[in-house]
């Protein structure tokens, strides 16, 4: 084993640094720290060749003894000093329940099966991941929001408040968590859920999307948002309203010839929804075919001018798109025979994004196109930096051994063809040599992703105006799947009811900031909580009494700041 000592010049100083002719570029930044105090991610060393990168073996660069060579890079925060850390270093053993089940890999909080409780609990994990109704339950008074005509219900019956404390409970613990005041304060409110089990032990299985809709119901009556300040005279808004519900164009006209020709035209209205219906036939195998099939019915009235019942044709079209998109699988029919709801066992797939643009009013298409396709101009973008960063880094392999580059390797630096110039330099004879001078990965990042922030600027700017004010709907026409209740069973009072929430990134407690998302879900079966990969809710499409996607929540995509920035 041997070794060189060589110059290293960094800010106006030389430092001699020994080379052991077995180690690697990696080993050599962390020799040059100790000396600069420069962390090894923020040098940049310029060898033959390009950059010194981590795995390059030193004894292929034909160094010399006493050669200088270049090093530039800044310390970072701490002037590349060991400090004490500020605040004092808490173990998890150390922490308390509350404190633990904030921190980044926890497990969230399942629910307890109280008896045939497991549609409310479903129910109940998919509506909390909708991180807005958290804060606006967080604000909930109970005494203060409700119209001067009504009576205030008992807080033990009120069913937000109990909302409000169960999830606040369950953000405290990785335990299961029995949802008994809840429970107790729905069947209050809809003597339904209190039926007993036909056998007498128990109660019964019930329907989640009838949960669903109820819970919708009574938090569309007391959860009020605050809008404007004291000076605008600050008004009182629906959190479901703002945030879950749609609005329908529709046109209902008669299908009978006779009242045409008498004159009857079709008539227009505006109907809120709050979910939209996937209905399922023998020729539905996808959710768009389902939706399409739920935007046109048929009704039984009665016609003024016929003066008798008759057909009409109700179709409608969306006009406003909420941020929150709730669509729910027709699979349950009432049965005669048995007595009791059955279930259509039939396979239709979802998609993980729903492009929700076809289902609107031609006028609200006009502004959701142009933001709908520049977001996907935006996302080509960012995959083709992103490939280019992962050619530029293979090719910098190749590069480690002392700057040789196979035909191979340089074909894929294609898409660096302008990082090198020829720069002009005169010798002491008067003869002009001809340079290299190499863009560095550094300053090539830093074009692309100045090019790609002015694009996320410009799609921002093709937010349409009226939809810009409207913060709790979509503007973009995109969703995101977020959750997933499902059923397994042929029957909706029998089988089980479990969900699936897509998991969210890490949040930093002091910053708040949010990283990025892993892509897997969290299946809550009832207190039993794992985590899963996507193709999972692929497999939960039907197709049997397995269990099937009966409840879609789909979220809005984020959409870039003015200043380019994602939430």
């Amino acid at each position: 084993m041997s070794s060189i000592t060589v110059v290293v010049k960094h800010q106006g100083k030389k430092y001699d640094v020994e080379i052991d002719d077995t180690s690697t570029g990696e080993e050599f930044k962390y020799q040059l720290y100790s000396l600069t105090g420069v962390e090894p991610d923020r040098q940049k060393i310029l060898v033959k060749g390009g950059q010194l990168k981590d795995d390059t073996d030193m004894s292929k660069l034909g160094l010399k003894p006493g050669q200088t060579m270049m090093m530039m890079g800044t310390p970072g925060v701490g002037g590349g000093a060991i400090v004490r850390p500020k605040e004092k270093v808490k173990f998890v053993e150390d922490m308390t329940e509350a404190e633990a089940a904030q921190q980044v890999g926890a497990t969230p909080a399942g629910l307890v099966n109280l008896g045939n409780t497991c549609y409310l609990n479903a129910t109940l994990q998919v509506l909390r991941s909708i991180p807005e109704l958290q804060e606006a339950l967080g604000k909930y008074d109970h005494s203060s929001n409700r119209s001067s005509a009504e009576t205030a219900p008992i807080p033990q019956l009120d069913l937000t408040r109990q909302l409000k404390v169960l999830y606040k409970t369950m953000s405290e613990t990785q335990d299961g968590m029995p949802p008994i005041a809840f429970l107790n304060a729905l069947r209050t409110a809809y003597p339904q859920f209190s039926e007993k089990a036909k056998n007498g032990h128990g109660y019964a299985q019930q329907d989640a999307e009838e949960a669903w809709s109820q819970i919708i119901s009574q938090l569309n009556q007391r959860l009020q948002l605050k809008e404007g300040t004291e000076e605008e005279n600050a008004r009182s808004v629906s959190f479901i309203k703002k945030f879950m519900a749609g609005e329908f164009a529709s046109t209902l006209q008669c299908d009978d010839p006779a009242a045409k020709e008498l004159g009857e035209e079709p008539t227009t209205s505006k109907d809120a929804f709050l979910k939209l219906n996937c209905h399922i036939d023998g020729h539905t195998n996808h959710l768009r075919d389902g939706i399409i099939n739920g935007l046109t019915e048929k009704i039984e009235k009665k016609s003024e001018l016929l003066d008798r019942d008759t057909t009409y044709t109700k179709t409608s079209k969306i006009s406003r798109l909420p941020k929150y998109l709730t669509v729910h699988f027709v699979r349950f029919f009432w049965k005669r025979e048995v007595q009791k709801k059955a279930k259509i066992m039939r396979k239709v797939t979802f998609p993980h994004e729903l492009d929700a643009v076809e289902f609107c009013t031609d006028e609200l298409r006009k502004a959701l196109v142009p933001v709908r396709d520049k977001v996907r101009e935006v996302r080509k973008d960012e995959e083709d930096i992103d490939r280019a960063r992962k050619r530029r880094k293979l090719s910098n392999v190749a590069d480690g051994d002392g700057g040789h580059v196979d035909a191979a390797s340089k074909d894929k630096k294609d898409d660096k063809k302008d990082e090198q110039k020829p720069a002009a330099t005169t010798s002491a004879d008067g003869d002009v040599e001809m340079a290299e001078v190499y863009k560095t990965d550094a300053e090539f990042e830093a074009e692309k992703d100045a090019s790609l922030l002015a694009a996320k600027k410009e799609l921002h700017g093709l937010i349409n105006p009226e939809l810009g004010k409207d913060d709790g709907a979509n503007q973009s026409g995109l969703y995101e799947l977020r959750g997933v209740v499902t059923h397994q069973g042929a029957s909706a009072d029998s089988g089980h009811y479990t969900a699936y929430v897509k998991k969210t990134g890490p949040k930093d407690p002091k910053t708040g900031k949010v990283g990025e998302e892993d892509g897997n879900w969290w299946w809550f079966n009832d207190d039993k909580v794992s985590e899963v990969t996507p193709d999972k809710i692929d497999a939960l499409a039907g197709g049997g009494e397995s269990h099937s996607a009966l409840i879609l929540l789909y979220r809005a995509i984020p959409l870039p700041s003015a200043e380019g920035l994602m939430e």
